[in-house]
């Protein structure tokens, strides 16, 4: 690779981008987001470190982030991927199905987190399998209406279609007793939602909140 332009392998835009859409982070999560193995992560990090498109931190939380010239880059290839799919039309019916059912994941997660009892809203201490597995049941019925719409991205840019196993995979471990993977982890439900809330805006070129 001349290292004097900007990477262009299909494995650096997917970690380019994975890391527009996370935040700052390290390579085990960029790993999850990508499917790509953990090493060729940091490879790919190497490479675009030395482009100029992304840096390192160090301190009590290293990670990487992307540079000014970086995000500048992942809005380009972004466009073109979407513009040369002919896809824009229907990431954007998507992306409006989505919206639709985004409240609805919003307040299953405040569900999850917190509980009325006798009138008094409190942490959720998890302490009740039968309120849990009530908030679960409603996940699972909002995860088969989310299926549908991650199915239809993916059939738009199949780099969508990440997102699907990993929605899954979380709700499938949170079942199985895993409760962080709910809220709480960098690989929960939430997380991963969140992860695809901010693709969406990102690839359509809309800000997060309304102007």
């Amino acid at each position: 690779m001349n290292h004097s332009e900007t990477p262009t392998t299909d494995a650096d835009l997917l970690v380019l981008h994975a890391l527009r859409c996370t935040g700052a982070t390290g390579p085990a999560r960029l790993s999850l987001a990508t499917g790509l193995d953990e090493s060729d992560v940091e490879s790919e990090l190497i490479d675009l470190g030395v482009a100029g498109l992304v840096t390192r931190t160090s301190g009590p939380m290293p990670g990487w982030s992307l540079t000014d010239a970086g995000r500048a880059a992942d809005i380009e290839r972004i466009t073109g991927e979407l513009e040369s799919a002919g896809a824009r039309a229907a990431v954007t019916a998507a992306y409006e199905r989505f919206l639709v059912l985004n409240p609805e994941l919003l307040d299953l997660c405040t569900a999850w987190q917190l509980r009325t009892v006798d009138g008094v809203v409190g942490v959720n201490d998890h302490g009740d399998p039968a309120y849990d597995a009530r908030v679960l049941d409603r996940f699972a019925d909002l995860d088969r209406r989310a299926a549908v719409v991650c199915a239809e991205l993916a059939a738009a840019l199949p780099r969508f279609g990440r997102y699907r196993d990993r929605l899954a995979g979380a709700l499938g471990r949170a079942a199985s007793g895993e409760l962080e993977y709910v809220t709480d982890s960098t690989a929960s439900y939430h997380t991963v939602w969140a992860e695809l809330h901010e693709d969406l805006l990102v690839t359509l070129g809309m800000p997060r909140w309304p102007r």
